[in-house]
């Protein structure tokens, strides 16, 4: 059974974004943590990326950032990435799809997490 644990947290990135230009930056921070009995690695990630226009951008491929990283249970792995969106607001969810290292794959999802300019939201 999948015993992966996803967190993250994110932040606006207002040195990179133009609001004037519809291009908002934030970063989010991944956490990936094993809480199984069987190592396993992250082939994969697939992602849904909604604007506050409701306009959904799909985004697969390999690995996460250039690692296809294999995690031992009780370990962890930790990587930051970013996201532009034409909006103050949006969200973005998804799955990495892992292997165990006897052969099981799975999808480990990625919770809905919020991408806000601070004071976006009211």
């Amino acid at each position: 059974m999948n015993h992966i644990v996803v967190l993250v947290t994110t932040e606006y990135l207002p040195r990179q974004s133009e609001p004037g230009q519809g291009k908002y930056a934030f970063a989010y921070h991944i956490r990936i943590e094993n809480h199984g009995t069987e190592a396993s690695k992250l082939l994969s990630r697939h992602w849904f990326i909604t604007d506050g226009n409701s306009r959904v951008k799909e985004v697969r491929g390999p690995g996460v950032v250039g690692e296809t990283p294999r995690i031992n249970p009780g370990d962890h792995y930790e990587y930051s990435s970013s996201a532009i969106l034409e909006t103050e607001a949006g969200t973005m969810e998804g799955s990495y799809q892992m292997i165990t290292d006897s052969g099981e794959m799975f999808d480990a999802d990625i919770p809905p997490f919020l991408l806000a300019v601070p004071g976006a939201i009211h």
